[in-house]
């Protein structure tokens, strides 16, 4: 998702105040949503195209925010869409409990449950910290939630590193504080701190601290 202020982007999904407010595919942007086929969807890349011989279109490709799942879609230059409110709040992560991963939001103190298929990566989640939450301004439904672009966790377990071997080439498995399993590089040893890109689990490089 494209990074964005605590503001508003707009979502295709029905009318506001009983008007719609329309847009076309120039609009099209990674981030924004769009209603379409009776659901939500957030657009995660897109092309325009503008081929030598007939129409321009644009292939995007589109994930829904109820289920997770991922489609592809070509919209046809210049296809109207309708759009709706949807805000991004900050919320504190709490725990997991059975109904799924539990926030609080960090202005009205008010909690929510969001499932784990919503939630990219959830298993890097660690209590405490702070997530960007999606909600659809039209009836405070949740839709999906942002981690930060890379966490800090501590190695709890992995096996014994190779001393003096500084390869990033070969990696082994390891757990992280949050009980995810990551891959390392072999000279990363239990209690050692890794930087971690959240959108793909992957190893950043060992941290200090």
């Amino acid at each position: 998702m494209a990074a964005a202020s605590l503001g508003e982007l707009l979502c295709l999904n029905g009318p506001i105040n009983n008007k719609s407010i329309m847009a076309t595919t120039s609009d099209i942007k990674n981030g924004l949503c769009i209603h379409y086929n009776h659901d939500i969807f957030q657009v995660v890349e897109f092309l325009h195209v503008k081929p030598g011989k007939g129409p321009a279109f644009v292939r995007t490709k589109l994930k829904s925010l109820t289920s997770g799942k991922v489609i592809d879609n070509t919209f046809s230059a210049g296809h109207k869409i309708d759009q709706v409110r949807v805000e991004r709040r900050e919320f504190q992560y709490l725990y997991k409990d059975d109904t799924g991963f539990i926030f609080m939001d960090n202005n009205t103190f008010d909690q929510i449950s969001i499932e784990e298929k919503l939630i990219s990566n959830s298993g890097l989640m660690k209590e405490g910290m702070n997530i960007e939450i999606l909600i659809n301004a039209e009836n405070e439904e949740p839709l999906t939630c942002d981690l930060p672009a890379s966490i800090v966790l501590e190695i709890t377990y992995t096996e014994p590193g190779i001393k003096g071997d500084t390869a990033t080439n070969t990696l082994k498995a390891a757990t992280v504080e949050t009980g995810a399993e990551i891959r390392v590089p072999l000279f990363i040893n239990t209690g050692d701190f890794v930087k971690i890109d959240t959108s793909n689990g992957a190893y950043m490089e060992r941290v200090k601290m």
